[in-house]
């Protein structure tokens, strides 16, 4: 069961409160010489992996480095083989090498013309990372109640928010004004440029197609072709983001149940209604947690776990499960699935995914209020979206308030001229990246052509079988579909 689970958090690049925005226009900054060829090593699984240095800051290439990790399966045809393609799975700052080496077999398509290239973006996992506490402070982080219901509570949760963002100065201080998304796809460039490419080749998923908007702002006439599936906009503000994101969840969330109603093999829907039962089941763990061996299920941590599973249909089967399990008094499948999204590892540790990597990118790419009392106006609003997950959710962007760097580009749309055209997937029920959002890219960018996948879940390249042929057609083809085209999941 983990295996699959952690293959499907990887594809589906889960943030805790998924991917918000609102963003930037930059100005171009001078660009440091193309790096040399990279020196690729074996590392498994036919698998390379290599590393290539880039500026810190763009604004002085000829300053401090800092390294990207990246991971290279060459192309199976070299006979018919087009050059690289590289891939982003999200986040922001989620492990490119762990994507690629967890999904590669959904990429064989692209393999047999491309070599499948991505990397740990800068600021994450093997590449030079950002740190912000130790595994102990983390599980208490990541535990906390964020339903504010009380003085106490906000006072907490407040607290907490401040003290990480203090652990993140302390730990990586000197990284923090660098971590944002237009760096990242200057990295990018110099990626393209070190494997060999005189153009790009790209497919972003999520956040990721928020680099690769950035990309096509900066580098329009080194594109060869960008597919860009869950699309983010950048002219929503942060808790608007946020709020249709809570919607999003609750459908998804609605789906699940009435499907597990409906159907005899849900167990959680053969005794009694499983909305009720789910409502109830949280209220117990708002207070009393669930001892899970040395460790407790916290209503947060439970909604982790339930939020991870309505990222993909297919881990319906496991919110069933873990439900089922929690009213028997048994915690473990659902802080399972929190902490696989969390990315605990068995010796109580973190991949810095949470642990300053989201932190650092999302904070400076995006605007939030500064003052409490914004977040605390959102209270009606986030709840008529969601019951369960609106006040869940409400507070969440206040993290960003307490943030050592302030945002770094101004918000608004990302002007794109003169690239070529860029293929956009959206889907009508995605949960972290709303359909609207795809639509609305779709008017700002000329030329775009907007795929539309019918269905539930996040991200349609491995839940639609239609998209999946469409985005491989374009990229090794340059095959757009019809405008209009619509794929069923």
């Amino acid at each position: 069961m983990t295996g699959r689970v952690a293959t499907v958090l990887v594809l589906v690049t889960l943030l805790l409160v998924a991917c918000t925005r609102n963003t930037p226009t930059a100005t171009h900054t001078p660009t440091p010489p193309n790096p040399g060829k990279i020196a690729w090593t074996d590392c498994g699984g036919g698998f390379q992996c290599g590393t290539v240095a880039v500026p810190l800051d763009y604004s002085h290439p000829e300053g401090r480095t800092i390294n990207l990790a990246l991971i290279r399966k060459p192309a199976t045809s070299t006979a018919t083989r087009i050059g690289s393609v590289l891939v982003n799975p999200g986040g922001p700052g989620e492990s490119g090498i762990e994507f690629l080496r967890s999904d590669v077999s959904s990429l064989a398509n692209l393999n047999r013309r491309f070599d499948l290239v991505t990397w740990d973006p800068r600021g994450v996992a093997g590449s030079t990372p950002v740190t912000c506490v130790d595994g102990p402070q983390e599980d208490d982080y990541l535990s906390i109640d964020t339903v504010l219901d009380d003085p106490q509570e906000k006072a907490a949760a407040i607290q907490a928010d401040k003290d990480f963002a203090a652990g993140c100065q302390r730990r990586s201080g000197d990284l923090l004004p660098f971590m944002d998304t237009a760096s990242t796809a200057k990295d990018m460039d110099q990626i393209r440029a070190a494997v060999g490419d005189s153009k790009l080749t790209y497919l972003g998923f999520s956040y990721g197609t928020f680099i690769g908007q950035w990309y096509a702002k900066l580098f329009p006439t080194r594109i060869r072709a960008l597919s860009l599936d869950g699309v983010l906009d950048p002219t929503i503000s942060a808790n608007e983001s946020l709020r249709a994101q809570v919607v999003g969840f609750e459908q998804n969330l609605q789906a699940f149940l009435a499907d597990c109603k409906a159907r005899t093999s849900c167990a959680y829907g053969r005794a009694g209604d499983p909305a009720s039962k789910l409502n109830a089941a949280m209220a117990r763990l708002d207070t009393t947690p669930l001892k899970v061996g040395g460790r407790q299920l916290t209503r947060s941590l439970a909604m982790t776990g339930l939020l991870v599973t309505l990222y993909d249909q297919s881990l319906w089967r496991f919110l069933d499960q873990g439900l089922t399990a929690l009213d028997s008094g048994d915690g473990r499948t659902l802080l399972l699935l929190a902490d696989l999204y969390n990315k605990r590892k068995a010796d109580g540790t973190y991949a810095n995914l949470f642990n300053g990597a989201y932190q650092a990118t999302y904070c400076l790419d995006f605007q939030v209020p500064a003052d409490v009392a914004a977040y605390d106006q959102l209270g009606p609003s986030f709840a008529n979206a969601s019951p369960l997950f609106g006040p869940w959710s409400q507070y969440s962007n206040l993290q960003c308030t307490y943030w050592p760097v302030k945002p770094k580009n101004p918000t608004g749309p990302l002007p794109i001229k003169g690239a070529p055209p860029i293929l956009l997937v959206g889907g009508t029920n995605d949960p972290a990246t709303p359909y609207a959002e795809a639509q609305a890219v779709s008017r700002l960018i000329e030329g775009s052509i907007l795929l539309t996948r019918t269905g539930n879940g996040h991200t349609s390249y491995d839940s639609s079988p239609c998209a999946h042929a469409a985005e491989d057609a374009y990229l090794i083809d340059l095959t757009l579909p019809a405008a209009g085209t619509v794929c069923p999941s």
